[in-house]
């Protein structure tokens, strides 16, 4: 259950309009809410904010469809723009005074929602925010900062799977000087990942990021140059290399190893072999973010995530033992690779409540 906490039903209100694909009632909830004296940044985390994330959660539950996730999104986007219009226009909050911050997602990140609504809270807060959205490549990012010379970066992370890039954009940024706030899923619930990564701060949500850049952030010395392996060095066995290296050959062969073990999957059509191949991607994708880190529990987390929502979908959980034997025959020759399917996959046998021989079958 999502944590809706906004007092009068707001939360609901817009949770309704939002599901039916009702822009005007959004924005007239939302903006009535603040005609009637309730201040922005509540709107923002206490009723917009629970919303969409109850929108993820009855999506994976397969509550409501992909198009109605992508329609109370994008509603959700539109509102949250509507607000930034009408205070700037109404000049509420004056011309910022803090400094300058550049909120921006990794590249590759395309959940920009908890990007936006940290920009927001900090315009709020008297901060002048360059918001770059989703998916900024780390080049363009650091083109950036060499043009505005900002007090701090604030880089946000939804999927595990890019923290590999994200490491890369931290280091850059510090290269020019800029130091890093860190947030968002990705960086791990108590922000484990971004210290791994050599962040300089991290923040659990948009006001945690407020009181830190409040409090004030060191520029790093532009010159102390480092590689990933000195953060993280583990990464000298390249076994996350190899898996990154291999992804493409990995999938096709144990694709090829789950229809040995199961004929009837030659009788798959082209959507689910195609589903079953994506699910074996994301797989070795999450499988090679717990390398890069080192973090065990990043790759049993999606995986139990992602058996509850085969689970919702009619698809028995168990399917993904046999792709991760399969995939574990492919990698025999990588221990701490083999340690993580182990590991995951005794994970999953206690998490299964219909164990059911087979693989994925995704219409």
């Amino acid at each position: 259950m999502s944590r809706l906490t906004a007092k009068d039903g707001l939360a609901e209100r817009l949770w309704q309009a939002v599901v039916d694909g009702d822009e005007h009632t959004a924005a007239r909830v939302v903006h009535g809410a603040l005609d009637d004296g309730v201040d922005e940044e509540t709107l923002l985390l206490e009723v917009i904010a629970p919303v969409q994330e109850k929108v993820g959660v009855e999506w994976a539950a397969d509550r409501i469809t992909v198009a109605q996730e992508h329609a109370a999104t994008a509603i959700n986007e539109r509102v949250v723009a509507s607000l930034a219009h009408r205070r700037r226009q109404s000049g509420e909050h004056g011309a910022p005074h803090r400094g300058r911050v550049t909120v921006s997602c990794v590249d590759g990140e395309w959940h920009a929602f908890p990007a936006r609504l940290v920009a927001e809270v900090l315009a709020l807060c008297g901060w002048r925010v360059d918001y770059l959205g989703a998916q900024t490549p780390t080049p363009h990012l650091v083109a950036h900062l060499h043009h505005t010379n900002p007090d701090a970066v604030l880089l946000s992370g939804s999927l595990p799977t890019h923290l590999p890039t994200a490491h890369a954009a931290i280091t850059a940024c510090q290269a020019v000087g800029v130091p890093v706030l860190a947030g968002g899923r990705a960086f791990g619930p108590d922000g484990r990942h971004a210290r791994a990564l050599g962040a300089d701060r991290w923040a659990a949500d948009a006001r945690g990021a407020a009181a830190v850049l409040e409090e004030g952030m060191t520029r790093p010395d532009p010159s102390a140059s480092r590689q990933p392996v000195d953060d993280l060095p583990h990464l000298v066995d390249q076994e996350y290399t190899m898996v990154v290296q291999t992804r493409s050959l990995l999938v096709k062969q144990t694709l090829a190893d789950l229809e040995t073990r199961f004929p009837a999957m030659r009788a798959y059509s082209d959507a689910q072999r195609e589903r079953t191949a994506e699910d074996l991607a994301h797989i070795v994708d999450f499988l090679a973010a717990a390398l890069y880190v080192d973090d065990t529990d990043l790759f049993t987390a999606f995986l139990t995530w992602t058996a509850d929502i085969l689970e919702a979908r009619q698809v028995p959980a168990h399917s993904l033992t046999a792709g991760l034997d399969a995939l574990a025959g492919q990698l025999r020759d990588f221990p701490r690779t083999v340690e993580l399917i182990r590991e995951g996959t005794a994970v999953l046998a206690e998490h299964s409540v219909r164990p059911v021989p087979g693989p994925s079958t995704h219409a």
